[in-house]
């Protein structure tokens, strides 16, 4: 049978509830009661075969959990565990906790099948920081790290297992201050540092600490650009640290380009340079490895004893005496480079010392943006997560012959173009909005001077470190470089979400009834073809990894790249919404990969974290940034809940925190200025902000719900009843389509005139989803049959329509992804027959999909560059609704039947 919410919540009980029905007037009374086992899974399918900490939410129903006893929870013997609150559900239970599990102190084997129980033995121990003194000192037990709070040093010094360490790491940037394609162009090149303006913890427990380091890119005349967050994770018995490095671009792209923008450290070193070992990881799982004084293929054999050790990284044994006599004449190689200058080639370079010459050592297609320096005693290896993918990226050793090498990081690589944030045309005369609107309904760009700008966007990396008491063997080197390109990551099982009530009543996980076999078939299959578009048409680089494109050119063969309002998809009709769902409903661990890299890409790049636009995000473009609809509907808190609270992501909160407050641009960016919208005008203007009920209180519905549960802020609270309220007192509802938004209460303007708007887009970004949460949170009824009256007159018969609202609607866009609202109302008022209705409404594919739009194409050469599959017809926006439509049918009303 399918798992819909309405026969599977009959029993879902019982994977949360003990046998005594813990609700919140007996968790409150007694906090040290046992909860059941949670069960837990390897996103991967299988335990990590190297794992260096993991953190992970787990969502819990109303009234199941009033507070993490003192006990705490517990996941697997000998692996210390701590758990803290996410978020609330409004009677001041548990919604969501998060988790963060460290290594053993033993390196026992991690379990395949962990289950998360309640009330374990106890805390692993003390938080292993100590704040006392003028720096803040983390020892985990096989690292130590000071990290002072102000200067320009993200960490003064890491000691790590044996003799390897860190010290003096610092960010580094070079900005060229000319961005001119002409041949003669020489350009001035400025080198910037980080400059610390607070470093504090923000986290600590007996498994994790993690430090929230906040400043600007310096240079040495003081001008201040690029502000950062790093944050730095620390796992207790971890010797490795990761690093999420997040920056605002806020540079003039005309005038200025960076070169590059990376993370800098030192390497202590000793020993012979013979033995002091490089290695760069390959993302198919190869080795590169050399010694700096290589001493194989002399003249002179260094036979398999001397020969076998230096290639394993190991302490050499004595060096025969017709190599030793001439070991003095035998260069020491002591600077690499590897580049990954786009997604298929990349390239190592070594020599001996500035200004030598450079050597070509090895090429390949993909690097694993893993390397590896160290001697005998003590190693360092450090990764870039995605880094092919994020293209150019680059990895520097520098002076490994000398006392102290320099190891950079480059999220930009030096050796590549300059980062080109130029529009892609001069505005071709759309100097007013009637050009504008012209522009418009040609390429679906909507253009206006000086909105098509980067400045505030942003873009977040992350790295690792790792500190070992010798070179790490090929075998465990590759390990390391895997587990920082896929962080082994703890996920629950769809039934377990379900039954914690995770997010909206909108998705069910999948089923076995062969009647829904074909359309779950549909539904991989159309994820599969956009996962292997991303591969095909190699949708990478630094800012567009983790989008897709909007719409298909059959003509050219390819994705409309260069047109308009066509090319980057930033989340256009909920395309991120659609992913989460479908690994919700799935547990595909392809699915979770795909998702997270949009929700980093889309909340990153596609929003404006600073500057006149701040905090909305941009419509779909050939640039990311470049379209002049500035919306809350693309910075929408409900595309960033899903991974902030299944992963306990910090960087991702940061983002969701941003949006509290997101309304109060509406007044100065009116989305509908160019067809007619007016600012509020009157005595109160400065407190009103024209708010539409769709796509912006959808967001900041969300954005307010979120700050509200996480935080316990009363403000949002209560301006969040209040806009349900006045939302619920409209004349007709939803159906007005927007008013006037009182900023200081939240509260809409009534209207007085009663008049009825509507728009196909209001309900596809997010409007659903968030409404579904609302109304199972929320007890007002009023706003609930609001509501219910949109999902089911939205499509309904003429005559219906003109019976509740006084008038015809009119053709409406979009049927098939509302076909889900209808299902949605069924499910809530108990009506069946609404059920086979929504069905009918999906499969007639208004606006969407219909069964030939799947037909895939062969292309040949040499009519196109690259041979493949293609689907004329298709674009993301049918594709994203199709896809939420099914998942939420199957949700509310169970398996069609025909």
């Amino acid at each position: 049978m399918t798992i819909s919410r309405r026969n599977f919540l009959k029993t879902a009980s019982l994977l949360v509830t003990p046998a005594g029905a813990l609700n919140a007037s007996a968790a409150a009374a007694a906090t040290d009661r046992t909860l059941p086992a949670t069960p837990l899974r390897w996103l991967a399918g299988s335990a990590p075969a190297s794992f260096r900490g993991a953190s992970f939410g787990i969502p819990w129903p109303r009234g199941a959990l009033r507070e993490i006893a003192p006990a705490g929870f517990s996941l697997a013997e000998g692996f210390p565990l701590q758990s803290w609150p996410m978020a609330r559900w409004p009677d001041g239970s548990l919604k969501w906790t998060g988790h963060a599990l460290a290594p053993s102190g033993d390196d026992r084997a991690l379990p395949e099948n962990p289950g998360l129980a309640g009330s374990g033995k106890g805390r692993a121990g003390e938080a292993f920081v100590d704040e006392s003194g003028k720096d803040i000192v983390i020892n985990t037990g096989r690292l130590r790290c000071t990290i002072a709070r102000s200067g320009a040093r993200l960490f003064e010094q890491i000691d790590g297992p044996g003799r390897s360490a860190a010290r003096a790491a610092e960010l580094v940037a070079l900005v060229d201050e000319a961005a001119d394609d002409a041949e003669t162009t020489s350009s001035l090149r400025q080198r910037y540092r980080s400059l610390i303006r607070e470093a504090r913890v923000e986290q600590a427990g007996p498994a994790r600490v993690l430090v929230r380091i906040e400043g600007v890119h310096q240079r040495d005349d003081g001008r201040a650009v690029l502000p950062f967050v790093l944050r730095l994770y620390f796992y207790r018995n971890s010797d490795a640290v990761r690093i999420v490095h997040s920056f605002v671009y806020d540079l003039d792209e005309r005038t200025e380009t960076i070169r590059g923008i990376g993370l800098r450290f030192g390497v202590p070193l000793s020993g012979p340079t013979q033995e002091r070992h490089v290695r760069f990881v390959s993302d198919e799982g190869g080795v590169f490895a050399e010694a700096v004084k290589g001493l194989t293929g002399l003249r002179r054999e260094a036979g398999e004893a001397l020969a076998g050790a230096q290639r394993r990284g190991e302490r050499l044994p004595a060096i025969p005496p017709r190599i030793a006599q001439g070991l003095d004449l035998i260069p020491d190689f002591g600077d690499y480079s590897l580049l990954q200058a786009h997604a298929d080639a990349f390239t190592i370079r070594k020599r001996s010392a500035s200004p030598a010459g450079w050597l070509q050592a090895a090429t390949g297609s993909r690097a694993a943006g893993c390397a590896c320096l160290g001697t005998p005693e003590g190693s360092v290896t450090f990764g870039i997560r995605n880094f092919w993918q994020s293209h150019p990226g680059q990895l520097d050793i520098r002076a490994a012959a000398s006392d102290e090498a320099q190891i950079t990081l480059w999220l930009w690589a030096p050796d590549a173009p300059g980062m080109d944030m130029r529009f892609h045309h001069d505005g071709m005369g759309q100097t007013d909005y009637a050009s504008q609107l012209r522009g418009l309904d040609i390429t679906y760009e909507d253009y206006e001077p000086e909105f098509g700008r980067p400045y505030g966007v942003a873009r977040s990396s992350e790295l690792e470190l790792q500190f070992g008491a010798a070179m790490p063997q090929a075998a465990g080197l590759v390990n390391i470089a895997r587990r920082i390109q896929q962080p082994p990551r703890l996920v629950s099982t769809a039934a377990r979400y379900l039954a914690g009530e995770a997010f909206s009543e909108l998705w069910s996980p999948a089923g076995n009834d062969p009647r829904a076999a074909y359309l779950e078939a549909r539904l991989g299959g159309l994820f599969d073809f956009y996962r292997n578009e991303v591969e095909a048409r190699r949708w990478y680089g630094f800012w567009d990894y983790g989008d897709v494109m909007h719409t298909y050119d059959p003509y050219r063969h390819v994705w409309r790249y260069d047109v308009g309002g066509f090319a980057w998809d930033n989340s256009e009709l909920s395309t991120e919404v659609w992913l989460w769902h479908y690994f919700l409903h799935s547990g595909r661990e392809d699915v979770f990969l795909m998702a997270e890299a949009m929700s980093r890409h889309c909340g990153e790049v596609d929003v404006h974290h600073a500057g006149p636009f701040s905090p909305l995000g941009s419509r779909h473009n050939v640039r990311h940034w470049g379209d002049s609809a500035k919306q809350l509907r693309v910075s929408t808190a409900i595309n960033r809940r899903f991974y902030y609270y299944l992963s306990t992501d910090e960087r991702t909160g940061d983002l969701l925190h941003e949006q509290a407050d997101a309304v109060q641009r509406l007044q100065q960016v009116i989305a509908g200025r160019k067809v007619g919208q007016k600012a509020p005008a009157g005595e109160d203007a400065a407190h009103l902000a024209a708010v539409s009920f769709g796509t912006d209180w959808g967001a900041v519905a969300a954005a307010w719900l979120t700050e509200w549960e996480r935080t316990g802020s009363t403000r949002y609270r209560d301006r969040l009843l209040a806009s349900m309220a006045s939302i619920a007192a409209q004349p007709h509802g939803f159906f007005t389509g927007g008013g006037f938004m009182d900023l200081r209460t939240g509260a809409f303007l009534i209207d007085r005139e009663g008049g009825i708007a509507v728009s196909h887009l209001s309900a596809v970004f997010g409007l659903a989803e968030v409404c579904s949460e609302l109304i199972r949170c929320i007890p007002d009824a009023a706003f609930r049959k609001a509501w219910l009256d949109y999902c089911v007159l939205y499509n309904a018969p003429a005559a219906v329509q003109t019976q509740a609202l006084g008038k015809a609607l009119g053709p409406l866009n979009l049927g098939q992804g509302h076909a889900r609202l209808l299902g949605y109302a069924g499910l809530k008022l108990g009506d069946a027959a609404m059920h086979p209705r929504a069905w009918a409404q999906f499969k007639a594919g208004k606006a969407g999909l219909v069964e030939h739009d799947f037909e895939r194409v062969r292309t040949r050469l040499p009519e196109v560059l690259h041979a493949g599959d293609e689907v004329p017809g298709l674009s993301t926006n049918a594709a994203a609704q199709w896809g939420l439509a099914l998942i939420g049918l199957l949700a509310t009303s169970g398996t069609p039947t025909d």
